[in-house]
């Protein structure tokens, strides 16, 4: 998943979300928490990573995997995570409690009050998140094309098969799109029964 289903998974706790939009910036053993990580963002953090299990499992997101061209297939992962968002970003009316506008603002709200207790590294990113308000531009299949041609380019270390992948995108939208919904309401069952049982044993 990606920033804006990662957001959305994580719940209405502000510690949850903070954990699921900035967890790939965290590495490392996060239980027990270290010293540097307040225990309640390492806890939004092991949501991010359990949800991450959960999909790369999950057969509607192998099904989005096997749709990517075998010339792709080892950056498939970004690829529907980004495809994935686009879509949350697209039915937002049948998944989101707020608007998406609303949403996203809340969202970068609580990460900047909190910014200064996540890894240094997340803080330019969630710069330009903000400036360009990505969590709301993924609802523009054009916006998700360019956010994949600059990953190639800027986030990944070596030479890479990224770019141009929007058009995977487009090429089989509506089956993307099936497995998305096939998807999303059982990634959501599964994050609202990891946090009630993590409430039910008080960590």
């Amino acid at each position: 998943m990606n920033f804006l289903a990662h957001a959305w998974l994580a719940g209405p706790l502000p510690t949850d979300r903070i954990g699921g939009v900035a967890g790939d910036f965290v590495k490392g053993i996060i239980a027990p928490p270290p010293p540097e990580l307040d225990p309640a963002l390492a806890a939004g953090v092991m949501l991010h990573r359990r949800i991450d299990s959960f999909a790369d499992g999950h057969p509607a997101f192998l099904r989005s995997r096997a749709r990517v061209s075998e010339a792709r297939r080892r950056v498939g992962g970004i690829m529907i995570d980004m495809f994935y968002d686009h879509f949350l970003a697209r039915h937002w009316v049948r998944f989101g409690p707020q608007p998406l506008a609303a949403f996203t603002a809340e969202t970068y709200t609580m990460i900047e009050a909190r910014l200064g207790d996540l890894p240094a590294s997340f803080t330019p990113v969630f710069e330009r998140m903000v400036e360009h308000d990505w969590l709301s531009s993924y609802r523009e299949a054009d916006s998700v094309a360019v956010a994949l041609d600059r990953m190639a380019e800027f986030r990944l270390r070596r030479p890479n098969p990224l770019a141009g992948s929007g058009e995977e995108l487009r090429r089989d939208y509506a089956g993307f799109e099936a497995d998305f919904l096939a998807f999303m309401p059982d990634a959501a069952a599964f994050a609202a029964a990891h946090r009630k049982q993590r409430n039910i044993n008080g960590n």
